[in-house]
């Protein structure tokens, strides 16, 4: 009988762990053991719930990378034409389908062990790590059906010329994922490079590599050809650098750090290689005057605290109107204490943060911040476990009626930080809400449609939700401007960044 979410529940509450894990880099459809006279490192992998080892991951190098790359190239296109069985890159987009069909369902069966592995390396709660799960296999069933979409067009240029547009899969890509939603950041970009007909390389963060290992294993069961789908783990520093500059990759999709992201940058410029940039954001939730105070007040709170604040649309800034300022962040200061924090396997409302280093920058910025005078209305200190005294958390905490220069205000902190702005007017919140260098998400709280319509149409962000925070899903684009980076995600443009466009002109007679 298969084991059910209770079991490995239990599992892991018992043992600390989930077994059988992999630990090994994925290449050309197997597990890969390095080269134990070259790097004999370890990566450890925690629980950040607990601040303990659960795991450990064999840390690849220059060998590896080699070997990932040459299998996705031969997998991409084989060398050899007259090989009986077709290259993805070659192959139908039916054949991509139900391939990628099948890997939404073998997910969706295998949909338990994964969310726990999920709460474990990433310190999520259950709830938050199964609704990623969920948005996974939607993922790839959106991508699914979209392989078959990808239309070129018709061009006029007379009735002496047929002429045409082809989109072709871009080659070999490269995907470079963070820690903070390890396989939903992971499949929005491979779901639809595998749906396009390209071959993939993944480099996860080497705090959280084994969701993306278990995909790889999963996509493998499922049919995909061995190269197709390869994943490298290792430090950003060695095995991400020598990736991102490999002349062997055609397009890399990089989510992460603005610092991280520049670096990113120059190793692909060395090859020309184009590049999507998802670089986090400082997101503001704008509340307005005629809004629906219950639905803001929800939507304010999920926004910054849902995965504990590390999200790179997070609704780190509250920016609302004088007029109801301070009965409405009286009501929120009072839910925000009674938010419950502790290991994701029990549920609470807000998980662990993913890294030891992550808690200690959050609570820098907020001792930072008190060292200049400012007070917490809630919050601001590191906590342990209330249960164990173990684990790496930050209490929810809220800054009120900040400037709008304030490093709290300016500054990506990703964690469960609120930085209250207070606007005179509708006018002065739309003002404040533009007013940093990040331009990826806002939300906006108001009955008045023209006002909201406008706001959307005006900020410089890459989305904008009415009335509900995170409202989209797959279908929907998400990508940013200005220090957010560039390109975008999700939905059918997304198929767009694995897709080379070729004209076609024909003149006939």
């Amino acid at each position: 009988m298969p084991a059910t979410l209770e079991d490995y529940v239990a599992e892991a509450r018992s043992t600390g762990r989930v077994a059988n894990l992999p630990t090994q880099s994925h290449i050309a459809g197997k597990s890969i053991p390095t080269n134990s006279d070259k790097h004999t490192d370890a990566i450890e992998i925690f629980d950040p719930g607990r601040g303990e080892v659960f795991a450990q991951v064999c840390s690849a190098g220059e060998e590896e990378v080699e070997q990932a790359v040459a299998a996705a190239r031969n997998a991409f296109r084989n060398s050899s034409r007259s090989s009986s069985r077709s290259s993805w890159g070659d192959s139908a987009p039916a054949e991509r389908a139900t391939i990628l069909f099948r890997a939404a369902n073998l997910l969706e069966q295998e949909a338990a062990r994964f969310a726990v592995v999920e709460c474990l390396d990433a310190g999520k709660t259950l709830a938050q790590a199964q609704g990623d799960i969920a948005s996974c296999i939607n993922t790839l069933r959106f991508y699914a059906g979209a392989t078959d979409k990808v239309f070129g067009n018709t061009v006029p240029l007379g009735k002496d010329y047929i002429a045409f547009t082809m989109l072709e899969p871009v080659g070999v890509s490269l995907h470079i994922t963070p820690w903070n939603y390890p396989l939903v950041t992971l499949l929005r970009g491979v779901a639809p490079a595998l749906a396009a007909g390209c071959c993939v390389i993944c480099k996860p963060a080497e705090q959280t590599p084994l969701s993306a290992l278990m995909l790889a294993d999963l996509l493998t069961r499922a049919g995909l050809p061995h190269g197709a789908c390869n994943v490298v783990v290792g430090t950003g520093e060695g095995a991400g650098a020598m990736l991102a500059r490999h002349a062997g990759i055609d397009h890399i999709t990089f989510t992460g750090s603005v610092e991280t992201g520049k670096l990113v940058l120059h190793a692909a410029a060395e090859s020309v290689t184009h590049t999507t940039m998802e670089l986090g954001g400082k997101s503001p939730v704008v509340v307005l005057a005629d809004c629906d105070q219950a639905a803001a007040l929800e939507g304010a709170l999920y926004a910054i605290f849902e995965n504990a604040g590390q999200i790179c649309s997070a609704g780190s800034r509250l920016v609302i109107e004088k007029s109801i300022h301070e009965p409405f962040l009286e009501r929120l200061v009072e839910r925000a204490k009674s938010l419950s924090f502790g290991h994701g396997l029990r549920n609470p409302h807000i998980g662990a943060i993913a890294t030891r280093e992550q808690r200690d920058k959050i609570e820098r910025y907020i001792k930072d911040a008190q060292n200049r005078g400012l007070v917490p209305c809630v919050g601001g200190n590191a906590a342990t476990d209330p249960e164990t005294r173990k684990g790496w958390f930050f209490e929810p905490t809220v800054l009120d009626k900040l400037d709008a220069r304030d490093p709290i205000v300016q500054e990506e902190i990703f964690g469960p930080v609120l930085a209250v702005q207070v606007a005179e007017d509708a006018q002065e919140a739309f003002a404040l809400a533009d007013d940093t260098r990040y331009g990826l998400y806002a939300g906006i709280y108001t009955q008045n449609i023209d006002r909201a319509l406008g706001l959307a149409r005006d900020l410089q962000v890459g989305q904008v939700t009415i009335n509900e925070y995170f409202a989209g899903g797959i279908a929907l684009p998400f990508g940013g401007n200005r220090l957010s980076g560039f390109g975008r995600e999700k939905g059918l443009e997304g198929l767009a960044n694995y897709c080379s466009v070729k004209s076609v002109a024909a003149k006939i007679s």
